[in-house]
Parts: C-alpha cells; structure tokens; sequence
C-alpha cells in the first residue's frame, strides 16, 4: 500500500478492567509516543483485534469475563502480536505458563508504568517495531534506573543484576564520567567491605561488561581507568 510502518505511532491495545491502572499505563504509552487502545474484557479486546492493527497487547491475566490466559491462547492461533501479562499473583508457576503461552514478558502489580513502557519499547525494538520519537520528545537515555524494583535498563532492556551489580552500576549512572576506586565502589555496594577484597570489585566490573555486551557487543560505556578506578561513560 506504500505506508511505512516505521513512520507511525505504535498501537498498544491495553486489557484491563480496572480503569485506574488502565488509564495509569494509557498515560504512559501516550507521553512514549504510542496510541492507547483500551478494552476491559477479553470480548472487547477480541473485536479490536478483528477491527484495528494493532502492534503488541498489555493483558492483565484477570479478566471478568475470561482468563486472559485463556485468551492469549486462543488469539494465538490467529495472532502473533507480542503480549506483556499483568497480574496481581506472585506465583512462579503463573509466570511459566504465561510465558508458555507464548508471552514475551510478564509483570506483577504494583508495577511502574515507566519500567513496562521501557519493557514495550524493547519488546518493539526486538521485533523491528522501534517506537519512533515525537518531534519534541527528548531522546531516550542510555540508562534507566527504577529504585522501586531495584532494575536498570539499558536502551530499554533490562539487565540481569546482583544486588552488587546494581549498586555499583546505579552510582556511577548517578555521577557519569566520575572515576571511582575500588574501596570507594566497595564502600558503596558491600554491606561489610572489610570483609571483601579490592578483586571482588573487579570481578563484578568484568561481569557488569559481559552483561551489558550481550546486550549490544559495541558498548565500551563502562571504562577502566588504569591506576585510578572505574567511571561510566553515557555520552554515546
């Protein structure tokens, strides 16, 4: 038809009864440059799908008229658009038949409508669906942190981080370009850094490197400063 998919806001089409958190996450889509599309059961959802492009789903696994695990069952034999869960359940048992389902992601409530934006984002990104920019949106950082879920996201993904990982990370994304030492990285992150050695910290540097280079093999942000200590670079 000659449309450019590229040059189009991304559709997300949210399944949520409560319409609180629906219009929580519509809000979020919405400042990201994405178009909301809203249905409180999986019937309405069922008809958007029918009617509307849609690029991924925000499904919230408690529907009042269906499951929304059982939906994403059905959908899945005529859709393969991505799909995020939502849920207020904890179980892991949950999470794996979600993601069995065919899901690529899943989030428990309370959750940070920025962090599942990052989660879109990432999820587009892997299936060639960039979300692109407005005109007058700031260009996305290099580095996200939500303390709320202790996680940091890079280009909109996050890392799998220790909990030392992610303190150390999460200081020098604070003080970009400021060189840090061991004990002072040490200090900030270990709980007792006496009992720990100045190596430890250069073993976490080593694995923080591999992490963020399977994330994009070119990342040369996280620098040695030989003599000195560690710093983080952020301007490319």
């Amino acid at each position: 038809m000659g449309f450019d998919s590229h040059s189009r806001s991304r559709r997300i089409l949210i399944v949520e009864d409560e319409q609180a958190i629906a219009d929580n996450i519509a809000f979020a889509a919405e400042t990201e440059n994405m178009v909301p599309v809203h249905a409180s059961t999986a019937g309405a959802a069922e008809q958007v799908l029918h009617e509307e492009s849609i690029d991924l789903i925000v499904l919230d696994v408690g529907l009042p008229d269906e499951s929304g695990f059982d939906f994403c069952r059905r959908i899945r034999v005529e859709h393969d658009v991505p799909i995020i869960f939502l849920t207020a359940r904890e179980s892991e048992i949950d999470r794996i038949v979600g993601l069995e389902l065919g899901a690529d992601d899943y989030m428990s409530k309370p959750f940070s409508p920025r962090e599942l934006t990052a989660r879109i984002r990432a999820i587009l990104r892997r299936s060639g669906q960039a979300v692109p920019r407005s005109g007058n949106a700031k260009e996305e950082p290099l580095f996200l942190v939500d303390q709320k879920t202790k996680s940091i996201f890079y280009r909109g993904e996050a890392l799998p981080l220790s909990r030392y990982e992610f303190r150390m990370l999460e200081l020098m994304i604070r003080h970009p370009g400021q060189v840090f030492s061991r004990g002072q990285l040490m200090d900030h992150a270990w709980e007792e850094p006496d009992a720990s050695y100045d190596r430890t910290v250069d073993t976490h540097i080593k694995t923080l490197r591999s992490k963020l280079r399977n994330m994009d093999p070119e990342c040369e942000c996280l620098q040695t400063r030989r003599g000195f200590g560690y710093c983080l670079k952020v301007d490319g």
